[in-house]
């Protein structure tokens, strides 16, 4: 009797432990999004047709996810198509007579690449380096641990809160009193991990250097670091959908706004949109959104006490450097000299590893846009240098936002170099003058 107790007790055991098996890979499955043979694709959209047949397929399909959107002739555009698709879509590419190419055949493969180099939340700050992806909590963590180490020179700043209840935590170096100030964002678009990275390597480095160029621009600027501008869309890039751009506010059926496109700077104009499920939302209206408001606060406030002159924002990818407007052509009247920092900084930037970058105008560079943090920034914000970086791969990256991590500390190494070259230009040009 013992031994068919035994046995059924076995069996009992094994079908428990057989169904918490199957709920908790259906948990993992439910949890977080997935692009198991999702391709990605380079097009090139040679006639106006073209252009119109894109634009329809965006508007109406669920299964084409487009980065950039179909605006003319000649352009060429990056969308990923889900795999119950991709026989669909190659097929429409044939009957049009669109050229393309897959630029990558399965995207999961490339996010669980990546998934090997990410930390745990719970990594200890003091164990924070730049060959590896950190969680919100320990880049957190480690801000604060910086301001414990240096405290004669580093100090912590929360400047708002996210729609869900989180700190936009920033830092401050000043090591002489009567500064200029420069500004730094990062993070401002969820799924761009290379951003925050490349925002804390260099903060570390106007810390720690001893390279006499990195210390004197640490010395002779105050900074402000904010490398997690959208603290709930980057946590949600590690828990829920490793794609996700915007933050994490709800609005009808969809979540989210695209914060890029939130600021009082032409708002709700060329290159964004009123359809709450689009990656370009751009709100209920100008500053509808606390994280965008917080920033803007924060530089409305302290342009004139902390003399803000500068504002760069780090984003990817693309491997560009680009200075107002993005929603018009018009010219801003310090173009030029706008045009000859950014031409220093990226000359700069390449001559640390060849890595080639394309400057000028957001306008005239990537793609029209409104509602942009550095657009604001210069006005009515009042920074007269205000940048924005599309930092590694290319714009044909298959990588797109999904940059391998030993990339982390080359592309904060070539953009110190930038940072070094555009403050030295702005200074020759007299924008840190009294």
């Amino acid at each position: 009797m013992s031994g068919k107790t035994d046995f059924l007790q076995a069996v009992l055991l094994t079908l428990i432990l057989t169904v918490s098996s199957l709920f908790q890979g259906a948990a993992a499955a439910d949890g977080a999004a997935r692009y198991d043979h999702y391709r990605l694709y380079r097009v090139e959209l040679a006639t106006d047709e073209q252009v119109q047949l894109f634009q329809q397929l965006e508007a109406k399909s669920d299964s084409c996810t487009f980065y950039g959107h179909a605006r003319q002739p000649g352009q060429q555009l990056t969308i990923m198509v889900s795999a119950s698709k991709v026989a669909d879509f190659e097929d429409l590419l044939a009957l049009h007579a669109v050229s393309g190419r897959v630029l990558e055949r399965n995207m999961q493969q490339l996010i669980e690449r990546e998934a090997a180099t990410v930390q745990p939340a719970s990594t200890d700050p003091s164990q924070m380096d730049w060959e590896h992806y950190f969680q919100l909590e320990t880049i957190y963590a480690w801000m604060e641990l910086l301001a414990e180490r240096f405290p004669g020179a580093v100090s912590t700043l929360d400047i708002g809160t996210s729609y869900e209840g989180r700190p936009i935590r920033g830092v401050k170096l000043s090591r002489r009193p009567g500064n200029k100030a420069i500004v730094v964002e990062g993070g401002i678009h969820a799924r761009e991990w290379i951003s925050p990275a490349t925002a804390t390597f260099l903060l570390h480095e106007l810390v720690t250097s001893e390279d006499p160029t990195v210390r004197e621009l640490g010395t002779a600027y105050d900074w402000f670091f904010f490398p997690i501008v959208n603290p709930d869309g980057y946590r949600f890039t590690f828990t829920g959908d490793r794609l996700w751009r915007k933050n994490r506010k709800p609005y009808g059926l969809c979540r989210g706004v695209d914060l890029n496109r939130n600021f009082d700077s032409n708002w709700g104009g060329v290159g964004s949109s009123d359809d709450p499920c689009s990656y370009d939302f751009s709100g209920s209206g100008p500053f509808s959104e606390p994280e965008a408001v917080a920033l803007a606060d924060f530089v409305r406030n302290n342009v004139g006490p902390a003399r803000i002159r500068t504002y760069i924002a780090l984003h990817s990818y693309s491997q560009l450097l680009m200075f107002p407007y993005g929603h018009t052509a018009d010219r801003v009247p310090n173009y030029d000299h706008l045009r000859s920092i950014t031409e220093k900084g990226i000359a700069a930037l390449t001559a640390v590893s060849g890595t080639s970058y394309r400057g000028g105008s957001k306008y005239e560079t990537i793609y029209p846009s409104s509602g942009g943090s550095i657009d604001w920034a210069y006005r009515p914000g009042g920074v007269p240098v205000s940048l924005t970086f599309e930092l590694r791969g290319p714009p044909d990256s298959t990588d797109m936002f999904i940059l391998p991590a030993d990339q982390i500390r080359p592309v904060g190494k070539e953009t110190l170099a930038a940072f070094v070259a555009i403050v030295q230009e702005a200074a020759r040009l007299g924008y840190y003058d009294s």
